[in-house]
């Protein structure tokens, strides 16, 4: 299985993924111990806001532009992720 996902991290940014392991991903974007040129990294703690699982990664590639699309934060906001 395949997950899209969106993070927020506390100065409201989010950040819109796909992955085929969404705990690890999670995990990997909270990392401190690697600094240098990683958006995550720099602007976390991230915390999962919403996540969409797939059969296959072609349908989670397909999916992450369309959430990144439709403006994620405005979204959240309204509660309707959800196309």
């Amino acid at each position: 299985m395949f997950w899209v996902y969106i993070l927020q991290n506390p100065a409201g940014n989010f950040y819109i993924g796909h992955t085929d392991n969404l705990e690890n991903r999670i995990l990997s974007h909270n990392r401190t111990d690697k600094i240098a040129g990683k958006f995550t990294r720099k602007n976390g703690p991230w915390a999962l806001v919403w996540s969409e699982e797939h059969p296959d990664r072609s349908s989670a590639m397909r999916r992450a532009p369309e959430q990144r699309n439709l403006h994620a934060s405005a979204k959240l906001r309204t509660g309707n992720l959800h196309v």
